[in-house]
């Protein structure tokens, strides 16, 4: 077993061999998950850099076929303006082949944009990402600790939209969720079972991840957690106004904004605030639906005309035929 770790960590490792130097490096996706066996299925990275002007600059002159004809002639200023101006702050390079079985696709990220979007739900593009099981090949920067406080947001999201008894798969499923809530790509381009497969081909690993938070609310008496015959511990929670209201305290001071905006209406945009006056469970669980239904769906947005731009229109074709092979797949 440690063997086949060692080599899956050189076999991930090798992009960086090929890129200028970054701070933080994951990889993630239907890749990697044990039960796929298709080794043309693209590998995902996620790459942070302090200066992504700097980062593309250095990958132009070592990397210039990995970017799009027009990006390329535009230079590094431009690409960057496009990811952050356009999209959600990650300019993606798909398709690029690492040799002939493998082909795999890398965004690129300033550091500051992701450690934002990690603790405060910004975009919710990458902290969705982070939420799921990766690949850490690269943390000089210590993101591993900064995303706790993403986990810990997420299970109370998740928690506010459970019922008051489910399994330990519900859980997890319901956080996997949260980054398609309102998600474009789940209308005609994605795999309906994404979710599913995601949660199952990688249990162990969201255990491992949410353990510590499930711990914490147990402690505090928000959830009694027993463990049944099988793998999946049950969990039941206290859906008091009390309980509702603690796991609401816990989300991104952003996302506690716009619930207030929404219950009461007559904050101005933009204000930050630290309380949610939520009147009952069912009222906060309705709030923060619809908050991060709108959250991902102007993201998600925000990044398909980016990536497109980014692309170029074959490629950008060629990774929608893709997506809706996938999707039309899962529907038969």
């Amino acid at each position: 077993m440690e063997n086949k770790h060692v080599q899956m960590h050189v076999e991930l490792s090798a992009p960086l061999q090929l890129l200028p130097p970054v701070d933080f490096c994951c990889a993630y996706g239907s890749a990697l998950l044990p039960c796929n066996q298709n080794k043309a299925t693209m590998v995902d990275y996620i790459l942070g850099v302090s200066d992504p002007v700097q980062w593309h600059s250095e990958n132009l002159e070592k990397n210039r076929d990995h970017y799009a004809s027009w990006m390329a002639y535009l230079g590094p200023k431009m690409i960057t303006k496009v990811a952050e101006g356009i999209g959600v702050g990650v300019h993606f390079n798909p398709f690029v082949a690492l040799n002939e079985e493998r082909m795999i696709k890398y965004g690129v990220v300033r550091m500051h944009d992701l450690v934002q979007d990690l603790l405060n739900w910004e975009s919710f593009y990458l902290s969705g990402r982070l939420q799921k099981p990766v690949y850490v090949l690269a943390d000089n920067l210590d993101i591993g600790n900064i995303n706790s406080v993403n986990l810990k947001a997420a299970t109370s999201a998740a928690l506010l939209l459970l019922p008051p008894e489910f399994t330990e798969g519900d859980l997890y499923a319901k956080i996997c969720a949260l980054s398609y809530m309102g998600d474009l790509r789940m209308l005609f381009a994605e795999d309906r079972n994404k979710v599913k497969k995601i949660v199952q081909g990688s249990f162990g690993s969201f255990q491992a991840m949410y353990k510590p938070f499930l711990d914490e609310f147990a402690a505090k008496g928000l959830l009694e957690i027993s463990l049944s015959g099988g793998c999946q511990a049950a969990i039941k929670q206290d859906c008091s106004l009390s309980a509702s209201r603690s796991l609401v305290s816990t989300l991104p001071q952003r996302i506690r904004s716009q619930m207030r905006m929404k219950l009461q209406g007559n904050d101005k945009p933009g204000q930050m605030v630290h309380n949610v006056a939520i009147t009952s469970r069912e009222e906060a669980a309705k709030c923060i639906q619809k908050v991060m239904r709108r959250l991902v769906m102007v993201s998600s947005a925000r990044q398909a005309v980016s990536g497109v731009m980014a692309a170029g229109g074959v490629n950008a074709c060629r990774y929608l035929v893709n997506k809706m092979s996938k999707a039309w797949k899962s529907r038969k």
